[in-house]
């Protein structure tokens, strides 16, 4: 059985009387330990999907099952925990908390799920030194670059071993090196950890580097 299963899925959005579609029956499965491109121009619906994939929207009517969950089945409470142990997030714009340092940033999820604070660090720190922030452990974010920062991100997507990782545009806030070292990073926790990550992009590279593209134009599966 696949991983996730998006099946006949449909956004539509109000826009005054009007209903405007952004999604329009979009089918695929994705298997475990792949890496998975999401492209297609502005406004094709890449960042809608993600949400819905993510449970950050629902859908008009199709389903996203993860791990045998329907998404639209779990109600609010059941939908946050969901999100929270078995899903990670990276964001183009990192979302990091500025009055924290790197390591509590990383380990904020599973402070949220009830965790105490002495019990995760040693995993967000490992997880920071895995990433090549070592030296950083104690900087909060104003004292990274936007390299660093993704990649405290991708620290913190991983703190609570999820089952997916949704990347929304994950490189398109960084200059061509730091965006490459960020794809090199997700490509090696697929690869050697057999983790499973989906990246929103318009980056050429980060589709290149993927086991399974899918391609979106207005709201349609491209072919």
């Amino acid at each position: 059985m696949a991983l996730v299963s998006v099946t006949d899925l449909v956004k539509e959005y109000s826009l005054g009387a009007a209903r405007v579609p952004a999604l329009r029956g979009v089918s695929f499965d994705i298997e475990a330990g792949r890496l998975v491109s999401v492209m297609g121009p502005s406004g094709s619906g890449k960042s809608t999907l993600l949400h819905l994939m993510g449970g950050l929207d629902s859908p008009t009517s199709g389903s996203v099952v993860i791990d045998g969950y329907d998404l639209a089945e779990l109600d609010d409470q059941e939908l946050t925990i969901f999100r929270r142990r078995r899903l990670g997030f990276i964001f183009q714009f990192f979302n990091l908390l500025p009055t924290m340092k790197a390591w509590e940033n990383v380990a904020l999820p599973r402070l949220l799920d009830g965790e105490k604070l002495r019990d995760v660090q040693p995993k967000a720190v490992e997880l920071l030194e895995k990433v090549g922030l070592a030296s950083r452990i104690g900087h909060k974010p104003s004292q990274l670059s936007g390299g660093e920062m993704q990649r405290v991100a991708v620290a913190r997507a991983l703190i609570a071993d999820p089952l997916l990782v949704l990347a929304d545009e994950p490189t398109g806030n960084l200059d061509s090196a730091s965006g490459q070292a960020v794809l090199d990073l997700l490509r090696h926790i697929v690869s050697e950890e057999g983790r499973t990550v989906v990246i929103v992009t318009h980056d050429g590279k980060a589709a290149s580097m993927a086991d399974q593209q899918v391609s979106l134009r207005d709201g349609v599966l491209a072919r």
